[in-house]
């Protein structure tokens, strides 16, 4: 599989994002610095705590998913 097209990019970037927050968690950092947690509260403006903005992210992740399997 090939992501070369603007939409997948972002896609993926979402889905690393994710995965980080799933491990931040259970304690676990995937770096120093800024936490996905904060990341993906600031990138889409998602306010609650780590479980309410990865329901929130998934139905976003969703959504993108679904948009890229009709086109």
């Amino acid at each position: 599989m090939i992501i070369d097209k603007p939409e997948q990019i972002e896609l993926y970037r979402m889905l690393v994002l994710r995965k980080a927050l799933e491990l931040e968690m259970k304690d676990i950092y995937m770096h120093r610095g800024k936490t996905a947690y904060s990341s993906i509260k600031q990138m889409f403006n998602i306010k609650g705590s780590r479980q309410k903005v990865l329901d929130i992210f998934n139905d976003i992740i969703e959504v993108q998913q679904k948009g890229e399997i009709n086109e």
